[in-house]
């Protein structure tokens, strides 16, 4: 999962009213909800555990992020659908050789042709997000279309190829209102419009990621809670003026973008998919309403809403194969504490909360959930200051990631430095404290919020003393 920036652009226009519309058609898609299963975690279950879990929350699929033999095994035992995916890494190459692709399949698919829950393959995740790859956008396509052919070479014809693609990938993240989404320009032309044309011409599926937490939590003070948790929300209809259409919940309206985005470089008729949605139960200090009750309430009504085969306004009666993030808790992912706490499950195997993803479990039927204490914002200043609670400082790792952050601005370290007003006391742990709030407090939405590497935790506490001021965030 890609973390979201929560700048996006926003002109909200409501109105009590329903008002309908024509709306494009598109081709009847199979429905299923599934789990990503990420395996970023040093104390995870063995995979065939991990199989009976999903299936114990009512999963139907299971998404890898590569194709682990292990891990496909045990899927194709289990009887659910299943979704490997190629790595990134491998698109450069897959698009450069026909033989390659064929022999990637050959290696990776070819011992599953027999197995019925074989029906996607994903080539890369959110590649085209990740501005550092830049080089790979081009070749994502003919990597897509070369794995395609290998595939019906090997008599795996049935498998739908796709690739993943985030909010991101919309021009400013817009979904406000949904009419105006459209692909960022640097791939509308290059990228998208091929690849959709790939969709189409194969029957396949445009897979995206759409967090509703993220926009939600960029835009609190103007959308309802309950409308990303799609809850009732009385009072409050979104009105799109583009299109005369009413939202009930936010997660319809980012759809409806990808939608408007696909239409406007000609590609109506695309499938549409969900990739990767969910919300997470814990985070860091300035991650609210990342809680059990929310996740909980988002989860639970996802999987009503889609088993109920309403669709969005747009696409009235869309049914699509969907895919909850994730599994599991996963210890060793990278950045903000929310990135930690998505899973459904423990890695002990213990749900985090109960959840039925085919959506036929009445709502009244589950138990209490624990109260919400962080839907709103800190109400006061956080510093980014090195852990200590963990054992002691590996002073070694703590220098390298201050380096890092000196090296992003120019005069960002000089107060830590000889003569500077927090040069004293100088210690790895004090100057480092100084470097990690400075940093966060000039890049609090880039470079994993107050992470570095996992050794900065947020405080409440004003680390300042005398003359050594330590910046500081304040939530809005």
């Amino acid at each position: 999962m890609a973390m979201s920036s929560p700048f996006l652009t926003l002109h909200l226009l409501l109105v009590l009213a329903t008002t309908t519309m024509v709306t494009a058609t598109t081709p009847p898609t199979a429905h299923f909800l599934g789990v990503n299963y990420g395996t970023l975690g040093d104390n995870l279950p063995p995979p065939h555990r991990g199989m009976e879990l999903a299936r114990s929350a009512g999963a139907a699929a299971v998404r890898f992020y590569d194709a682990n033999a292990t891990l496909l095994a045990a899927a194709a035992a289990s009887g659910l659908v299943f979704v490997p995916s190629v790595p990134n890494e491998l698109i450069p190459s897959l698009a450069a050789s026909q033989r390659a692709a064929d022999a990637w399949v050959a290696a990776t698919m070819l011992p599953f042709r027999r197995s019925p829950g074989l029906s996607y393959l994903f080539v890369g995740n959110e590649v085209l997000s990740d501005p550092t790859t830049r080089s790979r956008w081009p070749r994502l396509v003919p990597a897509m279309a070369n794995v395609e052919r290998a595939l019906r070479r090997h008599g795996l014809g049935r498998v739908k190829v796709s690739t993943t693609f985030s909010m991101h990938d919309l021009d400013h993240q817009n979904v406000f209102p949904p009419s105006s989404g459209v692909f960022r320009p640097d791939i509308a032309d290059a990228v998208m419009r091929p690849l959709l044309s790939f969709l189409e011409r194969t029957e396949s599926y445009l897979f995206f990621d759409a967090y509703t937490y993220f926009t939600w939590s960029a835009n609190h003070s103007i959308v309802p809670l309950p409308y990303a948790l799609l809850e009732p929300s009385p009072g409050f209809v979104y009105h799109d003026p583009g299109t005369g259409l009413s939202y009930a919940n936010l997660l319809d309206q980012m759809l409806d973008a990808v939608v408007a985005a696909a239409c406007r470089i000609g590609h109506c008729g695309v499938r549409l998919a969900l990739a990767e949605t969910g919300w997470p139960t814990a985070g860091d200090l300035d991650q609210f309403g990342a809680n059990v009750r929310n996740a909980a309430t988002y989860n639970r009504n996802l999987a009503r809403h889609l088993a109920s085969g309403a669709g969005t306004p747009r696409r009235p009666g869309m049914r699509m194969p969907a895919m909850v993030f994730a599994l599991f808790n996963e210890n060793l992912k990278w950045g903000p504490g929310t990135e930690r706490h998505w899973g459904l499950f423990y890695p002990n195997g213990t749900a985090v909360y109960e959840v039925d993803l085919t959506g036929r479990r009445p709502l009244a039927s589950y138990p209490p959930l624990p109260p919400a204490l962080n839907d709103r914002p800190y109400p006061g200043r956080l510093w980014c200051v090195v852990r200590t609670d963990k054992g002691p400082v590996n002073e070694t790792a703590v220098r390298e990631q201050a380096a890092a952050a000196c090296a992003d601005k120019a005069g960002l370290c000089d107060p830590v430095r000889p003569g500077g007003a927090c040069y004293l006391p100088s210690t790895v742990t004090a100057h480092a404290s100084y470097v990690f709030s400075a940093h966060w407090n000039s890049f609090s939405e880039d470079y994993g919020g107050c992470y570095f590497g996992g050794l900065a935790v947020e405080t409440t506490v004003d680390p300042s003393h005398g003359s050594c001021k330590f910046p500081s965030i304040v939530l809005k």
